[in-house]
């Protein structure tokens, strides 16, 4: 079986204000976080399973974006994913059970744009994926999540 993986940055957070890991989102990203849920949801795109970084700013776009979805998936909250490599995140990905249909993955710049860059055909240039805050990748994996790399998928995004 395969699935879809969802790359989720989170949206636009406060900037220098106290520790980084409990920077909070602004009114903008509230607004982004809200509209990335309801993108998710009119594309028919719900999250079986979340892995989700623990910083305030990553679970504050995960609660805004599911309270515009149906159902409530199943939430991992983890710490290895603030300041994850994107290594570190495919780590994460192959710990999902093979018979989870679609995993959203919230998390951190700039692990999260090299993931999604990694499976979205960039052109014959290549060069760096833009993933401003509140963007939205859908990849349709080839794989079980256990083999989940680079390159084991196509995906686009579904934010500009």
């Amino acid at each position: 079986m395969t699935g879809t993986l969802v790359i989720v940055r989170h949206a636009q957070a406060q900037h220098g204000i106290g520790e980084d890991h409990a920077r909070q989102l602004t009114v903008k990203g509230r607004r982004q976080a809200q509209e990335v849920g309801t993108l998710l949801a009119d594309a028919g795109i719900l999250p079986d399973q979340v892995i989700c970084s623990t910083s305030t700013r990553t679970r504050e776009t995960l609660e805004l974006a599911l309270e515009q979805m149906p159902g409530r998936p199943q939430i991992d909250f983890e710490e290895a994913a603030y300041g994850a490599s994107g290594r570190e995140l495919y780590e994460l990905v192959n710990l999902v059970p093979k018979d989870v249909g679609t995993v959203m993955l919230v998390g951190h710049n700039p692990a999260v744009a090299q993931m999604a860059s990694e499976f979205i055909d960039l052109g014959p240039h290549g060069g760096f994926l833009q993933f401003p805050p509140a963007s939205v990748a859908v990849v349709r994996m080839e794989v079980e999540w256990l083999y989940a790399a680079p390159g084991t998928g196509t995906g686009r995004l579904l934010t500009e």
